[in-house]
């Protein structure tokens, strides 16, 4: 049985990752921290600050804010937990303290926790040299709900660094184009973003060529789809040395 410390656990992914441990054999959550709006009503002790939690846990997943995240990390290096970090929009700082921590514990951080998104990443990296090559222009849409603050999101930023990844990072990323009025330059990877309802995530790669289009695509149609990749980290986590992870490492 894992022990898990939910670090966001009154936010929206915080309900889906207890809905889904509920029922299951192989973890519990021991304690939650939510400094914004901190449950009451929840089968384990809660905390605003995690600071002030004294409960032993196994791991700790992180579904919190970027601000948030510094001292998340901070007491996983004191309490010597690993840490699973899925928050996005991290700032360069807080970047930095997650891979300093990682020299300590075991952290896997990724910006999207779906085995299908990470899964796609790994066929995005196939296909974008040979379509690249043969002309392509990519694009890239994403989808969410109305509440997500940060735009493009985190996983958009994903695929576009996988296919800079394969190509020699000669890709510059086109947010808005109204205000250049010029063609589209082959470096170009074009990046929207679509915000309403409850859309709990859409994600498509589009490559135009000459008289053909290919897509790859992936469709969360719901948040557990989230927490099921982070309950498969945290089984992958706990057994690594320290180091610094992500979703990629568990299929590798």
């Amino acid at each position: 049985m894992i022990k898990i410390l939910l670090y966001g656990s009154s936010g929206k992914m915080g309900e889906s990752v207890i809905r889904v441990v509920k029922d299951s054999e192989d973890f519990e959550i021991v304690a939650g921290v939510d400094a914004l709006s901190p449950a009451e009503d929840l089968p384990f002790p809660t905390f605003t600050d995690i600071n002030d939690c004294n409960i032993l846990a196994d791991i700790i997943i992180d579904f919190s804010t970027s601000a948030a995240v510094p001292a998340a990390v901070k007491y996983a290096v004191l309490k010597k937990i690993p840490i699973i970090i899925c928050t996005t929009a991290l700032s360069d700082e807080t970047i930095l303290k997650i891979n300093e921590a990682s020299k300590v514990i075991q952290v896997l951080k990724s910006a999207n926790m779906s085995v299908g998104i990470n899964l796609l990443i790994g066929l995005l990296k196939k296909c974008a040299p040979v379509l690249d090559e043969a002309g392509f222009d990519i694009e890239i849409v994403e989808k969410h709900h109305r509440r997500k603050t940060d735009a493009p999101s985190g996983t958009a930023f994903m695929l576009a660094d996988a296919v800079n990844e394969v190509s020699d990072g000669k890709f510059n990323y086109v947010y808005e184009r109204e205000s250049a009025s010029e063609k589209r330059k082959d470096t170009d990877i074009g990046i929207i973003s679509v915000r309403g309802g409850t859309i709990a995530g859409e994600h498509d790669i589009i490559f135009a060529g000459e008289n053909e289009i290919v897509e790859l695509n992936h469709r969360a149609l719901s948040n557990d789809v989230f927490t099921n990749g982070a309950l498969l980290a945290a089984k992958f986590l706990i057994k690594q040395k320290q180091g610094l992870y992500s979703m990629e490492d568990i299929f590798n």
